[in-house]
């Protein structure tokens, strides 16, 4: 019998602790920037020049979490037949974080995906925080979703045949999408079934990002299946390239245990070939992800076997459990988005079960017959006819009314059809999003469209959120048009609604008339990010300085004033102001790596040496950042009087990198 129920899981979680309160107005990094695409085809090329966002607003920044992870019980749903048990962290982007098979015959339970101990954050997702495991659902843009540490709204909604499905959904506010996830175990079904709708409701295209990805144990046996004999990989050397697949450059690249370096491949499956990918171990058992044709595409990922991979696997899942990642999309690489029509959708199902082939058939095997093999199991699992037919079942249900709320998501689907008012894009009877859901961060937005005016806080309190838009811009102009009306708080709020829509001319103005009423940190921080931006360093380092006076216990604002300092060549500066630090801030992981940079910038090595020989840990350190290494051949170089090639050759052979330092997964 088919079940759904709330249950928790407990286990180690870092807390994500306070959202960073300061916009991020700065653009968004462009991995297309100077990419070579000359080996991708017309389709490719014009996916990949539309729809990059250029801002996370109105997201802000989850980087508030460090590597303490006590004991807690997040709250799950689980659902179960007599074949699988899959279980959803609905606090958590409902990331499917286990999916265990059945043992017959008196064996033990499967895990089919990567479940880690521990759930530790790491700087890997678009808003900072992100971790490993599991299948996440990744809409919005390049990159880990923005609601990956975020609540989903889970209802409960009944099939014809009495099957249970478990509905998440939410409002993505970056690009204006209701997206929902209608999981379900039918009686005895041997696969997971997820029928995945991305409604636009509004009459504008949107640009369309969606990647599930599913991480899996990886053994130096562990060989991942796709029906592709050539891939696009793309690496930090700047250039796509299409490539044979599986062997490239001696090795193949369908044993991620085997491969030193971190790399992903994006299959190119051909026209007419099932879509479906797979990860299998010594025995030739392993989880297999299929769907329907809209699915095109689908990707292998793998840290890689040397110490930078190890590190961030270590760090992200503790000791000795390595995992790689096989994932699926809508585009054929997420470097690309499609565009979506308005007041349209598009849905698909997805299945994820254990296949189980031959071993002999499918390690060490020739390619094309490991494929042909594997792609007879998922047929015999999971025949492509059943998920068509799934697809226009659960296509008619997409729309019917919840039965019963199992979680909460946020308020702002019910904020922006408050704010739309007659508009009826987001009344949506599949996926309601209740007033009652409003909550504190949409609370001074529920006012300005009520009333037409915002609470005004204490200047000393930085916003708690923000919305942006041309609905919400229009109502912050209306709010300040009237003197009676107009704050600090309203103007503050209409420089990032003018600075989001590409008027940095507007935004300063908005934030001198905000300074005019009350002089703010968030004002002047604000104002800095523009100097900074139109080629004025000093002048963004005094008002960052003049910020951080006003407020210096926000940590954010005092990381991003040591980097302004540093970059304004004022690295003492920045020393004196590290010196002034309280705890805990002083001793915060990225605090003293930016004090390592300037006390290398002032030439005081005595000082550098103290904080990199004590033992650097940065909490949020980024994927491709390779800061501490950087800085710890930098500083043996100034030792030893130079920084040129030859120097730096021969300090790398006397000063090894400490194995802690190395978080690099490139490709040399």
């Amino acid at each position: 019998m088919s079940v759904l129920r709330l249950s928790s899981v407990r286990l180690p979680v870092a807390a994500l602790g306070p959202e960073n309160p300061l916009p991020p107005l700065r653009q968004l990094p462009d991995p297309r920037g100077g990419l070579d695409v000359s080996e991708a085809d017309a389709e490719m090329v014009a996916n990949l020049g539309y729809g990059h966002a250029e801002s996370l607003l109105p997201y802000t920044f989850q980087d508030g979490y460090g590597r303490e992870t006590p004991d807690r019980e997040p709250v799950t749903a689980v659902l179960e037949n007599d074949v699988l048990r899959a279980e959803f962290l609905l606090g958590y982007g409902g990331r499917l974080m286990s999916l265990r098979h059945k043992g017959r015959g008196g064996a033990p339970d499967r895990e089919l995906l990567h479940f880690p101990p521990k759930l530790q954050l790491a700087n890997l997702g678009l808003r900072n925080a992100w971790f490993a495991g599991g299948v996440e659902w990744n809409l919005g843009t390049f990159g880990h979703t923005a609601l990956t540490c975020s609540p989903l709204h889970a209802v409960r909604v009944t099939r014809d045949d009495g099957t249970p499905v478990l509905r998440m959904y939410e409002y993505e506010r970056q690009r204006r999408l209701v997206y929902q996830l209608d999981c379900y175990l039918p009686d005895g079904s041997p696969v997971l079934l997820v029928h995945v709708r991305i409604q636009n409701p509004f009459p504008e295209d949107a640009p369309v990002y969606w990647w599930s990805s599913a991480a899996v144990p990886q053994t130096p046996d562990s060989r991942a299946l796709v029906p592709a004999d050539s891939a696009y990989h793309f690496s930090y050397t700047g250039k796509m390239r299409r490539i044979p697949f599986p062997r490239w450059r001696d090795a193949d690249a369908s044993y991620p245990g085997r491969i030193d370096y971190g790399a992903d491949y994006f299959a190119e499956i051909p026209d007419g070939e099932r879509r479906w990918i797979a990860a299998v171990d010594a025995m030739g058992t392993g989880l297999v992800q299929a769907s329907t044709d809209r699915m095109r595409g689908r990707k292998i990922f793998h840290w890689g076997t040397g110490s930078g991979g190890r590190n961030w696997q270590d760090w992200l899942s503790g000791p000795g459990r390595p995992y790689f990642e096989i994932q699926a999309g809508l585009a054929r690489t997420q470097l690309e988005h499609l565009r979506l029509p308005g007041r349209q959708s598009w849905s698909w199902v997805e299945a994820y079960g254990l296949l189980e082939v031959d071993p002999g058939r499918v390690l060490d095997a020739k390619w094309s017959e490991a494929v042909g093999a594997a792609a007879s199991a998922v047929e015999a699992l999971v025949p492509a006819g059943r998920l068509e037919e799934e697809l226009a079942t659960m296509t008619a249900l997409a729309d019917r009314p919840p039965e019963e709320v199992l979680h909460a998501g946020t308020g702002w689907g019910a904020l922006e059809r408050r704010a739309l008012g007659r508009n009826r894009s987001l009344r949506l009877a599949g996926t309601p999003f209740p007033d009652a859901t409003i909550g504190r961060d949409q609370q001074s937005w529920l006012s300005l469209v009520r009333k037409g005016q915002m609470p005004t806080p204490a200047p000393a309190l930085p916003p708690s959120s923000y919305a942006v838009g041309p609905v919400w811009r229009a109502l912050l102009e209306k709010a300040t048009s009237d003197p009676g009306r107009a704050t600090w708080f309203t103007w503050l709020h209409l420089g990032v609604n003018r600075y989001h829509a590409g008027d940095p001319a507007g935004a300063r103005e908005a934030w001198e008339q905000s300074m005019q009423q009350a002089e703010t940190a968030w004002a002047h921080r604000n104002l800095a990010v523009l100097d900074e931006s139109e080629g004025r360093p000093d002048a963004a380092a005094d008002r960052y300085l003049r910020a951080h006076h006003l407020s210096p216990r926000l940590r954010p604002l005092t990381i991003e004033t040591l980097r302004v300092l540093i970059s304004a060549k004022r690295p003492v500066e920045a020393l004196e102001l590290v010196d002034r630090l309280k705890e805990p801030d002083r001793f915060a992981g990225r605090v003293l790596m930016l004090e390592c940079r300037a006390a290398l910038d002032a030439g005081d090595l005595v000082r550098a040496r103290r904080i990199l020989e004590t033992g650097l840990v940065v909490d949020d350190v980024r994927e491709g950042e390779d800061p501490l290494s950087d800085l710890w051949w930098e500083f043996h170089a100034r030792q030893a009087g130079g920084l040129g090639p030859a120097v730096s050759q021969r300090v790398r052979e006397e000063h090894p990198l400490p194995c802690s330092y190395d978080y690099s997964v490139r490709q040399l």
